[in-house]
């Protein structure tokens, strides 16, 4: 039997934890570990394909990671799909429909579920989306990053800018949803060149933007050899552009990157940032699962072929971690995401999702207020703009004492 609550000593305050009456959303995550080639900017689990892609023996893996992740989700709905990589697009279209099919007949998936698959140019062939949409893709997300060949060449992508503009044109031909990839503050970048190719994209008049600055993450080729990247000038004239070309011709900023048409956000990251479920499978996958007694997180095996030759073994060997949130860190776990949004989130959603009472946050959130991070509150969780301009500084104040 649950308990009705506990208390975790953390540093010098109790932690109440109500547990959780109600659970979240759920989604789910689908890895596709292959790429052309490794970008030397990504972090991602990403790993260069080889000639003839093991697609028989992941759709044999995928299965019997999902089929082993059914008694956390019995009876659960998912509401959404997402293909993510790598590059999910180098998979066949007749692969992408056994996946779909598989996922069909194992869990509850609503009738209208967003399903969203990642495409790079490179790897865009008119016939293979229009395969994906019949099996029941209803949304691309493509990684365009620039529309200028120089920095597509620093990038190390391995499309030019004709290829992007046609891969634009195949997915709007085939999908009813699309969102366009692209990052500023690239190597050798004008404000006036990135001002360029936001008008250039706006053109196409998507539902959808996911705007990113380009970051310099650890363990990739760039945090080895680092470029030298545009000063914190150029990028506020960069964020600048953003405004008066983006958000001033109707796509609305409703979290720090991403940038929809009205009625078109991401369901699936949506999910994510209000501290959802989701359920992660395929190489590297991460999963976020609730229980009423407990939050777990996992992380499957990185290497796709030992992630393959694990999850056929049904001993769980291929979920290498797996760890329950200590109730101490659920406010800064819950913050790290739902502070993203502009519009926050609504003050009863973190106890919604956490289990913990809000009163039990409430010198955080005054001292956030009292820090002018934090827009005073009543209802809602929402940073102010000052916050949002410093996110981890704001993020960083829920962090647990010890």
């Amino acid at each position: 039997m649950v308990e009705a609550s506990r208390i975790q000593t953390s540093g010098d305050r109790s932690v109440v934890w109500k547990g959780l009456q109600t659970l979240p959303p759920l989604t789910l995550y689908i890895h596709v570990p292959w790429c052309v080639r490794k970008c030397p900017y990504c972090d991602f689990n990403s790993h260069e394909a080889p000639a003839d892609l093991p697609e028989a023996d992941y759709l044999a893996a995928l299965t019997a990671d999902l089929e082993q992740a059914l008694p956390h989700i019995w009876g659960r709905q998912i509401h959404a799909v997402f293909f993510g990589g790598g590059t999910p697009s180098l998979l066949s279209e007749q692969t992408m429909d056994q996946i779909l099919s598989m996922v069909r007949a194992r869990v509850a998936l609503w009738a209208d579920a967003e399903i969203t698959i990642e495409a790079n140019p490179g790897a865009a062939e008119i016939d293979r989306f229009k395969g994906y949409a019949a099996s029941g893709i209803n949304r691309i997300s493509l990684g365009i990053q620039s529309l200028d060949d120089a920095q597509l060449i620093a990038l190390g992508r391995i499309h030019d800018v004709s290829q992007a503009l046609a891969a634009i044109e195949m997915a709007r031909s085939s999908f009813g949803r699309v969102n366009l990839d692209l990052m500023y503050g690239l190597p050798g970048q004008s404000a006036e060149q990135w001002c360029q190719t936001l008008r250039q994209i706006r053109q196409f008049d998507t539902e959808h933007l996911s705007l990113y600055q380009l970051t310099l993450e650890p363990q990739t080729v760039f945090a080895k050899y680092p470029p030298v990247l545009p000063d914190e000038d150029v990028i506020d004239q960069m964020e600048s552009v953003i405004q008066e070309e983006i958000v001033a011709q109707g796509w609305d900023r409703y979290e720090v990157s991403a940038y929809a048409k009205p009625g078109a956000t991401s369901r699936h990251n949506m999910n994510y940032w209000t501290f959802g479920d989701y359920l992660g499978i395929g190489p590297g996958a991460h999963s976020k699962i609730s229980f009423p007694d407990r939050i777990v997180r996992e992380a499957r095996t990185r290497s796709p072929l030992q992630w393959m030759q694990r999850a056929v073994q049904w001993d769980g060997s291929h979920i290498p971690e797996s760890v329950s949130i200590a109730e101490a860190e659920l406010p800064f776990e819950f913050m790290l995401n739902a502070l993203r949004l502009r519009e926050g989130v609504s003050s009863s959603l973190f106890e919604q999702r956490t289990g913990m009472p809000l009163h039990q946050i409430h010198p955080q959130i005054q001292k956030a207020i009292d820090k002018g991070l934090l827009a005073p509150w009543a209802d809602r969780i929402v940073a102010s703009p000052l916050g949002w301009r410093h996110l981890n500084t704001l993020q960083s104040q829920f962090l647990s004492e010890s």
